[in-house]
């Protein structure tokens, strides 16, 4: 299952992705995490040294590898130069698996350790001094958008994704590469009105929304998301005094976060796990927006009419693994 967590900026997206992240490896299931936030800071929150994240590979800085892997024996795309972030996969192309040993995963991918063993990490790069001005933020996360269009996910596996603030993600098709997309949503207006806006954005495109509330102090805040979130909020997460020692540098260990936040992540887990995967969907949605950006710029920046990379026999799921080439 691929999960997004979402929100407005300083809701506490990176906070929630981590615990999460941290709930799923302590029951033994595997993990990719990618930071895909402008401030990549998910490394961090997951236990990292300053150093150790500093060391760890963008995506974007291996994206012809990346390019060149995942087309495969495809014939419909001609070189890496011809493959764009929305170009899908089709017969010929190299699927992915989240449990495996790949050639993607050895170029950016980092395992854990100790309690995260089960765990990869991924980020797709923050900006540096010459972004600057010349680059956006979604030249950093083309690689992720092709990882996401290439990835067979199976039983028990998650992907966590920890998206830019706001409705941002919005600017690509890579809000609909998720089962769930959960919302961020502190107790107050400010916070609900990013949850309302990405809401009426995903409406049309038949995205799985939820919601968990965090930074809640008492009844009163779940009554004030409950009004305004509805049936979407599934899970409230408290003040934490192990995600502040966390903060600080002091790993207390996963078995100290209070119980009732824990309950909130099983809850979490609950409502991602009762999401059924729709691969036609996913396919759907995949040449939808790779269409839309070959007619918006992909053409023309290419020289490549990126509308005959589209395979109309080729369905992205389990089964596309045994399809005939």
């Amino acid at each position: 299952m691929r999960i997004a967590l979402v929100g407005k900026g300083g809701s506490g997206k990176t906070t929630v992705s981590a615990l999460l992240i941290r709930h799923l490896a302590a029951g033994g299931r595997p993990v990719v995490a990618v930071d895909a936030d402008i401030n990549q800071h998910l490394g961090a929150a997951l236990g990292l040294s300053d150093a150790e994240t500093a060391a760890l590979t963008p995506m974007a800085a291996r994206l012809r590898e990346i390019k060149d892997h995942l087309r495969g024996d495809n014939p419909r795309i001609a070189d890496a130069e011809a493959m764009v972030k929305t170009t899908p996969p089709g017969r010929g192309s190299r699927l992915l698996r989240l449990d495996e040993d790949n050639p993607v995963h050895s170029l950016c991918a980092t395992r854990l350790a100790g309690d995260l063993e089960s765990v990869r990490l991924m980020v797709t790069g923050g900006f540096d001094e010459q972004d600057l001005g010349v680059a956006c933020y979604h030249s950093k996360v083309g690689a992720a958008e092709l990882y996401l269009n290439h990835l067979v996910d199976g039983p028990d596996e998650y992907l966590v994704m920890d998206m830019t603030a706001g409705a941002d993600a919005f600017a690509s098709g890579l809000f609909t590469r998720f089962d769930l997309t959960c919302l961020v949503v502190e107790p107050t207006r400010k916070s609900v009105s990013v949850y309302q806006q990405y809401r009426e954005y995903a409406r049309e495109y038949d995205v799985t929304i939820r919601v968990v509330g965090n930074k809640v102090t008492g009844p009163e805040d779940v009554t004030y998301l409950r009004e305004h979130t509805g049936a979407d909020l599934v899970a409230c997460l408290g003040a934490s005094t192990y995600v502040r020692a966390q903060e600080q540098g002091r790993d207390k260990g996963f078995d100290s976060l209070e119980p009732t936040n824990r309950t909130a992540l099983a809850r979490l887990q609950l409502e991602v796990d009762s999401v059924s995967q729709d691969w036609a969907k996913f396919t759907r949605q995949a040449i939808h927006f790779h269409l839309k950006n070959a007619k918006a710029w992909g053409d023309r920046a290419t020289g490549v009419d990126l509308g005959a990379q589209v395979d109309p026999d080729f369905v992205m799921g389990p089964e596309a693994f045994v399809a005939p080439s």
